[in-house]
C-alpha cells in the first residue's frame, strides 16, 4: 500500500520514499506526495532522484492501493531509496483550478440546484459539466461575479476525514449525481469555511484568496439536459 502524502499535506514538494515494487519503467513506492490521475484532476509530474541520477516521473496512476509511477527510463530497483520532487508550478496551478471547481460548483448549485456530471482540471483552462437545461450569457456572468466575491473574501480551506455515516447526513456533500461507493468508510473532507462542504480526494490551496480570478470562458450544450461550463484563472 502507498501512503499517500497529499492527503495530509497538499504543499508538501519534496519526500523520501522506498521502492517497493518495479515493472520496468513503471515504479511503486512505499509513500508518494505525486497525486494520481483520477476524479478529473491530472497526475502530478517531477522527478525521482536515486543517488545522483534522475528520472522523469511522467505520470502517476492509482492501482488498487498502490500508486505506480512511469518514469523516463529504466534504473531503479526495487528497494531503493529515492527522494522525490514534484514539479511544484504545475501542481500549484492544478490546486488553484480545484478549489475554483468548489467554488464555481457550489455557486451554480445554490443558485440552480444543479448538480455535476463530469469534469476535467487542467492548469490553463477546466471544465464542469452540469444536470442543466440551459445557461445564457447574463447568468454566467452573475455566477462569475459571485465565485470572484468568495475569493476575494480569503475563507479559509480545511481539510479532514470523517467515517460515512456521518458525512453522509450532512445537506449536498457531494454536488456529483453519481453517489460516492459504499466500499468507502472513511471519507475526506474539503470544506471552505462558511461557504461549502464536499467530499474530495484531490488538492487544494489553503485560502481562497489563492485562487486568483475565476472567468468563464463558454458554455455549450453536450445534450439533453447537460450543459458544460469552461473557465480558466487570470
Amino acid at each position: 500500500m502507498t501512503e499517500l502524502l497529499y492527503m495530509d499535506d497538499c504543499y508538501l514538494k519534496e519526500f523520501e520514499a522506498v521502492v517497493t515494487r518495479v515493472d520496468g519503467k513503471f515504479i511503486v513506492l512505499d509513500k508518494t506526495a505525486f497525486y494520481p490521475q483520477g476524479g478529473g484532476q491530472p497526475s502530478d509530474s517531477g522527478k525521482l532522484i536515486k543517488d545522483n541520477a534522475e528520472f522523469k516521473v511522467l505520470f502517476a496512476k492509482k492501482i488498487g492501493s498502490d500508486v505506480s509511477h512511469e518514469i523516463d527510463r529504466e534504473g531503479i530497483r526495487v528497494g531503493d531509496k529515492v527522494k522525490g520532487i514534484l514539479d511544484w508550478d504545475n501542481r500549484y496551478l492544478l490546486m488553484k483550478n480545484h478549489t475554483a471547481a468548489h467554488i464555481l460548483c457550489e455557486v451554480i448549485h445554490k443558485e440552480t440546484a444543479a448538480l455535476i456530471t463530469g469534469n476535467q482540471l487542467n492548469s490553463d483552462k477546466s471544465r464542469i459539466d452540469f444536470n442543466l437545461e440551459n445557461f445564457n450569457r447574463e447568468e454566467l456572468k452573475i455566477y462569475a461575479d459571485k465565485a470572484n466575491e468568495i475569493v476575494k473574501k480569503d475563507l479559509p480551506i480545511k481539510i479532514y476525514s470523517k467515517p460515512r455515516e456521518e458525512v453522509m447526513k450532512i445537506p449536498s456533500i457531494t454536488k456529483l449525481a453519481n453517489v460516492l461507493p459504499p466500499a468507502v468508510k472513511e471519507l475526506r473532507i474539503v470544506e471552505i469555511e462558511g461557504f461549502d462542504i464536499q467530499a474530495d480526494g484531490g488538492t487544494h490551496v489553503k485560502t481562497t484568496k489563492e485562487v486568483g480570478e475565476i472567468e468563464i470562458i463558454s458554455a455549450e450544450n453536450k445534450g439533453k439536459n447537460n450543459r458544460r461550463v469552461y473557465f480558466r484563472l487570470k
